[in-house]
């Protein structure tokens, strides 16, 4: 982990969202044809974007955690002590970014969900944003890191030890 985002990547925010079972929230990103998406079964992932000018990291954590997922009831764990970052295939970020970004520099946050299942929609989220998900369910979290595409694989590993502790009941 990195104390602040490093220069050439873009900085963003990575949530988990867990239940009172200690599952955590991943969506299946609702355009698969993305030549990110390599392989059918790595495009699930769990919510994360960026953070706009004069955000804080957690501000943009609650705007992405609404508009991916349409949750407003969940308290925040904790938040990760550093950043962590991963590179885009280059072929890839020529394509998503026109090269402007290398990868991504991510601040991860663990939140749990206060309110029912049923607060969460993802196919119209809040505020008429995209949506960003077709579908979602509640996973163990150590089973993220096979589901997530494979160049995020690292960071999902990491994500899994740091918030361990919340993914009991």
């Amino acid at each position: 982990m990195i104390a602040s985002p490093p220069k050439g990547y873009r900085p963003c925010v990575g949530l988990a969202l867990f239940n009172a079972q200690g599952l955590v929230f991943i969506g299946r990103r609702a355009n698969r044809s993305l030549r990110e998406h390599v392989a059918e079964g790595y495009e699930w992932q769990m919510p994360q974007g960026g953070i706009d000018a004069g955000e804080t990291p957690l501000q943009a954590a609650r705007r992405e955690l609404q508009e991916e997922t349409n949750v407003t009831s969940a308290t925040l764990l904790t938040e990760a002590p550093g950043w962590l970052s991963y590179d885009l295939p280059v072929d890839i970020g020529k394509e998503a970014w026109r090269g402007r970004w290398r990868g991504q520099a991510q601040k991860w946050f663990a939140f749990r969900l206060d309110g029912p299942d049923d607060e969460i929609n993802t196919l119209t989220p809040a505020g008429g944003h995209k949506a960003e998900f077709d579908a979602w369910r509640w996973e163990k979290l150590e089973r993220t890191p096979a589901l997530i595409i494979p160049f995020k694989r690292e960071v999902y590993l990491q994500v899994a030890t740091l918030f361990a502790p919340f993914a009991k009941p």
